[in-house]
């Protein structure tokens, strides 16, 4: 529904954290959270618990979030839930079993990397090993985050790598002198990806298939 935990929790009056819970199966809600919930998708409890089918079915389609101290391997912030989903699904059938942590916004991007707000139970030290950002992101937009990012010295080491529809767009010159490891022109593949893994150092990223269980 193209709705982010954020706005989803503002509507049900519920606190985010509460819905990254529920969506990634380690809380149970409350019977009268499932009813702010449904109020707040404006569906009725037995909509909320129906299939999803059709273009707008995301069943299956979330990322796995973390909302503790866990490590992440990825970190991946794009607003389109086509172009997010599209990422995800690429590691999926690559099977690699690398975690994936998804954010909407650069407001929350920024939030998850300087453990802040809603991340403030992070420990700055598990920082994500790579940063896929899109730049055109609501509330803070990726170039600010990607300054912002290169800027700290606690994160400056920290891969980035900036999402774009070309690779000569305007943007990316300033990108790269701000400290853009490197592009990747959308929609994002595994085979993209995988040929920059070497320059970023992220070969390890190949090498964690689902099936190992390490």
């Amino acid at each position: 529904m193209r709705i982010t935990q954020e706005e989803l929790a503002d509507r049900a009056g519920l606190h985010r954290t509460y819905i990254a819970g529920i969506e990634r199966g380690a809380r149970n809600p409350s019977l009268k959270s499932i009813e702010k919930i449904a109020k707040g998708l404006q569906l009725s409890i037995a909509g909320l618990f129906s299939p999803a089918s059709g273009p707008g079915a995301t069943h299956g389609a979330s990322t796995p979030y973390d909302d503790g101290n866990e490590l992440v391997d990825i970190l991946l912030v794009e607003d389109d839930r086509g172009d997010g989903e599209l990422v995800v699904s690429a590691f999926k059938r690559a099977q690699l079993g690398n975690r994936v942590h998804w954010v909407r916004d650069g407001a929350e991007a920024l939030a998850f990397v300087f453990c802040t707000g809603a991340y403030a139970n992070r420990r700055l030290e598990n920082r994500p090993n790579v940063v896929l950002l899109d730049l055109n992101l609501p509330k803070v937009d990726g170039m600010e985050v990607l300054r912002r990012i290169k800027s700290d010295e606690r994160t400056s080491m920290i891969p980035v790598v900036v999402l774009t529809a070309s690779e000569h767009h305007r943007d990316v010159p300033e990108c790269r002198l701000l400290g853009a490891n490197a592009c990747i022109v959308k929609p994002v593949d595994f085979h993209r990806f995988s040929q920059i893994t070497p320059q970023l150092n992220l070969s390890w990223m190949l090498l964690k298939p689902v099936a190992d269980g390490t």
